[in-house]
């Protein structure tokens, strides 16, 4: 089994005309990365809830589903043990300190019947968040399945999918419709599932599930930060009106042409980056790649540019 999104990518990239790979910027950077001391993977319990496998699960699926479009100006953040938090952090951090405070996010059936008002303290902060109203929908979506479906218990979903993150993600696409992150690019579909792998490889970072014995079938998670990073190596090049729009900060339309082709660029890339790493001795998995890029993308970076701006639920 596999997920199509490296196939479905790849078919956009043949046919692209917005984005293009520069293979001797990829080419350094894959130098550079394979001499560079890789960081060892770990598990940040600074914002995270932590708790046993069943109730991470639990915590894990509900930020994954919440978990997109932090940017904007001002940007939201909160206040958390005296830290001034921003995007994914301050989503975890957020949700962390409402479970701890007896909000019962965790509780499914409670979960399907959230209301606007306590979704809202949960995530108040230096300003709205965006997408409230569509956070707010998907959380009630998670209670919803997983009452329906699973048992109240996010446990069950994870152990119908046998060990294996293909059958996993596709079981979460499928019955969870806010996860099924898919475009149509010139006719045909095009696959990302961005968040149902994240989902996947969150899992097992923070020990809920073993290591995936598939995971080596899981692509990075295409969302705004890892094709700014890859623009700034000179990997990704945008056609000169798309990069105007981009560095003018006007936003993307949500399964815009140039939109699907930076986000399968980014996918098709990063898989060349893995076997350009194997080539060179210093071998990643795409979820390891991601890890690394991301992390860089929360420097500062040489060469930087803005991020395309897409208001989408998916990344």
């Amino acid at each position: 089994m596999t997920l199509g999104v490296r196939e479905s990518t790849a078919w956009v990239m043949a046919r692209a005309r917005w984005v293009a790979i520069d293979e001797r910027a990829l080419a350094a950077l894959a130098e550079r990365l394979a001499r560079e001391p890789a960081p060892q993977p770990t598990w940040d319990h600074r914002y995270h809830l932590e708790g046993p496998p069943p109730v991470l699960a639990q915590y894990l699926l509900l930020l994954d589903a919440l978990n997109f479009s932090f940017w904007g100006e001002p940007k939201w953040s909160i206040e958390f043990r005296g830290e001034r938090l921003d995007g994914y952090w301050a989503l975890a951090a957020a949700l962390t300190r409402a479970v701890q405070q007896g909000v019962p996010l965790l509780d499914a059936a409670a979960l399907a019947e959230l209301d606007h008002a306590t979704l809202a303290a949960v995530l108040a902060g230096s300003s709205e968040i965006s997408l409230l109203e569509e956070r707010l929908a998907h959380a009630r979506e998670v209670g919803r399945v997983l009452c329906t479906r699973y048992g109240r218990q996010a446990a069950t979903l994870v152990a119908a999918a046998g060990g294996s993150a293909v059958a996993f993600v596709r079981g979460v696409v499928a019955d969870f419709p806010s996860f099924d992150d898919r475009a149509s690019y010139a006719g045909k579909e095009v696959r990302f599932y961005k968040r149902a792998q994240l989902l996947a490889a969150d899992l097992a970072a923070a020990g809920v599930v073993p290591p995936w014995p598939d995971e080596a079938e899981l692509t990075v998670f295409a969302d705004y930060q890892l094709p700014r990073v890859l623009r700034a190596a000179g990997v990704l090049v945008y056609a000169p009106e798309l990069a105007t729009r981009i560095d003018q900060r006007r936003e993307l339309a949500a399964g815009s042409p140039e939109e699907v082709e930076i986000r399968a660029a980014t996918v098709v890339a990063c898989e060349q980056l893995c076997a350009a790493l194997a080539a060179r001795g210093a071998p990643l998995t795409a979820v390891a790649l991601d890890q690394r890029l991301w992390w860089l993308a929360q420097g500062a970076l040489p060469n930087d540019r803005p991020y395309h701006r897409t208001r989408t639920v998916f990344y």
